[in-house]
């Protein structure tokens, strides 16, 4: 049964899965500004929709979907974690490449990656111990909320400053640099989900079928609700692309650490967010490249 399965990680191992994702995070802070914050007072309902859309919305989907098909309380929990994380790094990348407003991609980027040290273990606690089950097994777990919120700070709020503080200090050095960390970004994210299942593989395949649906689904419904929520407010096109991208693409990375910092590899909640990792790229470069082909006029 999926909800007894411990992926096997070594300390070395988790130590060096951190390192990468602070560098990943590192590297995708070097393309922002301070300046980016501005842009809450000039399209403030574009950004309010589009933190909504992943801060509350995806969560309360994301139970909808459990709800409906009854999974296992461990996959049940895992994608209560992915819902609970901030966008994906890659989001910005594939919002430029659908012709979407990439300004407002980065500002909801970095807002929602610098609320998440409150976000990600606020939303992960609330809807976590919303469902029986799900609560069963937190209880079992016992994780300190403080714990949680400590380790996302180190693991989000500290490369994301430094990367800022970078940027704003040495903008020469940045924007020379940025490129090639938005490649080796790239690089280093196929060797951390490589990483996370080297020594489980097996495991992997043993249950990918059984999560295979239920990650394209709770993708789909987060591209679909960012999308919706959009259209509900009116917003342009050329925004509600931008929002839907950042809604769909979580950083299933940073649910992994957790998952293996805090939940001791938990098989369901491991494989669930190591599939979502790899399925996200697919999809988000498929709905980006769609977009690519349909002209909009780029307007605010």
């Amino acid at each position: 049964m999926i909800d007894q399965v411990q992926l096997n990680f070594n300390p070395t191992t988790l130590f060096i899965l951190n390192l990468i994702l602070g560098f990943i995070l590192f590297g995708v802070a070097l393309d922002l500004k301070w300046q980016d914050f501005k842009l809450i007072y000039k399209m403030p309902k574009e950004v309010l929709v589009g933190l909504s859309g992943q801060l509350i919305l995806l969560p309360l989907l994301t139970v909808v979907l459990i709800l409906i098909f009854k999974p296992q309380a461990s996959l049940a929990l895992g994608m209560i974690l992915v819902a609970s994380c901030p966008g994906g790094n890659l989001s910005n990348f594939m919002t430029h490449h659908a012709k979407a407003n990439t300004a407002l991609s980065v500002t909801l980027t970095t807002l929602a990656t610098s609320l998440a040290v409150l976000s990600t273990p606020l939303n992960f606690y609330l809807w976590g111990n919303l469902l029986p089950d799900t609560r069963a097994l937190m209880t079992s777990i016992d994780i300190p909320f403080a714990s949680i919120m400590l380790n996302v700070f180190l693991l989000i709020a500290l490369p994301l400053f430094l990367g800022l503080s970078v940027s704003h200090r040495y903008p020469s050095f940045a924007a020379k640099v940025k490129s090639f960390m938005k490649v080796f970004s790239l690089l280093f994210f196929a060797v951390f989900v490589v990483l996370a299942l080297a020594n489980n593989f097996s495991y992997f395949i043993q249950y990918v079928h059984v999560v295979f649906i239920l990650v394209l689904l709770h993708n789909a419904i987060a591209f679909i609700g960012g999308y919706g929520l959009a259209s509900m407010f009116r917003i342009s096109e050329y925004n509600k692309r931008a929002i839907s991208l950042e809604v769909g693409l979580q950083n299933s990375g940073l649910a992994l650490i957790l998952i293996f910092n805090f939940f001791n590899g938990l098989g369901g909640m491991a494989i669930i967010a190591a599939f979502w990792g790899i399925w996200h790229i697919i999809s988000g470069f498929s709905l980006a490249h769609f977009w690519n082909k349909k002209e909009i006029q780029a307007t605010s």
